[in-house]
């Protein structure tokens, strides 16, 4: 019996080691692109790379309204790059703001690797803080789909955006992750942003999509988000919408035209 014992308990420390080590990459699926690869959007862009906070260089594309009204600074998903990130620029644009998406360390053309979320997070307050320089902070709407709308709320509640718009969020990833993996202990976690202990310090108004068939992130951790900011949040759901493709939703794109206008 103490054999037994012994031995699955030998065999979940190899397996809560392994995750540890790779969590990172079990999160994130990053793929780089070559220094010299050339984007194609018919939209006016221009390539920005800017220093984060350690040196590394981290790149994005900044679209461009023909008159712009402001910016929105866009936070992606945990999958793809600005190779295909940037095929949403055109929604934002054709509204006049300009549109502003990075590429988070190890994507694209951005260097470095993603470590932790402190990291992740000074990264994207460094990257703001540079477009800060070309707008008004009144005139920036944050925005984050999915892995990157806990990025964007804890964001926005750092600082005086115009509005926050948060796509397919999660309550916690860490309570995210533990429905995954629920033996892994939250303490070993190196990503846990917790997206309700930040959204109430957000002072712009919130905005809030999620699609009603989603597997991924169930639509109820958008419900939780909304009960929490109460009579603050502008919850919209989006019927019969799963987890990807909430951009070119059509109810999606009439209520951005509200908020945008």
């Amino acid at each position: 019996m103490i054999v037994l014992l012994a031995f699955f308990v030998v065999i979940y420390l190899i397996i809560v080691s392994y995750i540890y080590f790779n969590q990172t990459g079990m999160i994130f699926q990053n793929a780089a692109l070559p220094k010299e690869y050339q984007f194609e959007y018919q939209s006016e862009f221009e390539e920005l790379n800017i220093k984060s906070f350690d040196g590394v260089n981290l790149h994005g594309l900044l679209f461009k309204a023909e008159h712009s009204k402001g910016l929105v600074f866009y936070l992606h998903g945990n999958a793809g790059t600005l190779e295909t990130w940037g095929s949403i620029s055109k929604i934002y644009t054709s509204l006049g703001y300009d549109i502003f998406i990075l590429d988070y360390r190890s994507f694209g053309k951005s260097q470095g690797e993603i470590q932790n979320e402190d990291q992740l997070n000074k990264d994207v307050a460094t990257v703001y803080k540079a477009m800060q320089q070309r707008y008004s902070e009144d005139k920036i709407v944050i925005a984050g789909y999915s892995i990157g709308s806990g990025l964007a709320a804890i964001l926005a509640s750092e600082n005086k955006s115009k509005a926050l718009i948060l796509q397919s969020p999660y309550y916690s990833f860490t309570e995210l992750s533990s429905s995954r993996v629920p033996f892994f202990p939250n303490f070993m976690k190196k990503f846990h942003l917790e997206t309700f202990r930040y959204l109430p310090k957000v002072k712009a108004p919130v905005y809030i999509f999620h699609g009603t068939d989603d597997q991924l992130i169930s639509f109820d951790n958008s419900f939780r988000l909304k009960n929490l900011l109460k009579s603050k949040a502008n919850f919209y759901p989006l019927e019969n919408q799963g987890h990807v493709g909430v951009n070119e939703n059509d109810d999606f794109q009439n209520q951005l035209k509200i908020i945008l206008q």
